[in-house]
């Protein structure tokens, strides 16, 4: 789960996946993260509406071997589709935004990796709407509301992988 700081976004995709399933690893980062935080409060209230925690959280960095061993890399922006296809290129082909792959990942039977190939992810446009809001720098909704959208795709996206 790549978010920007490893702070909001990808941290409560993170803590949402790994309360529903112990079926995948789930790891998140950021494309510029500050090695070592803890979620910030907000992010904290914001899981605890959805009556989640996690006080293990330190936000750190999206590496190359991360990039080179992740089955499936979820962006929570377009500008983060574009950092990996820039920085991790031989991850690109498996790197798409929440909104596409709830979307578009194909269910199936075959393995993750046949069902994200065929969605030719490499070069796909990324279109600006892919984006879940940022809610760094905002009030304590705003937080709120991000982690109910992710949860939503969450939803959608679990009983895809």
């Amino acid at each position: 789960m790549l978010c920007t700081g490893n702070a909001a976004r990808s941290v409560m995709a993170v803590v949402i996946g790994r309360a529903r399933t112990d079926a995948v690893r789930f790891v998140g980062a950021g494309t510029h993260s500050i090695e070592g935080l803890p979620m910030s409060s907000r992010t904290r209230r914001a899981l605890e509406s959805l009556g989640l925690a996690d006080g293990s959280h330190r936000s750190r960095q999206l590496t190359d071997d991360d990039a080179r061993g992740a089955d499936l890399i979820v962006a929570f922006a377009p500008e983060h589709v574009d950092y990996v296809r820039r920085v991790h290129p031989e991850a690109a082909a498996r790197t798409a935004t929440i909104k596409r792959l709830a979307a578009e990942l194909p269910p199936g039977t075959e393995p993750l990796s046949q069902r994200v190939a065929a969605l030719k992810l490499a070069d796909a446009p990324v279109p600006r709407d892919e984006e879940v809001a940022d809610p760094g720098g905002c009030h304590e909704d705003a937080f709120v509301a991000c982690a109910r959208e992710i949860d939503g795709l969450m939803d959608r996206l679990l009983p895809l992988l």
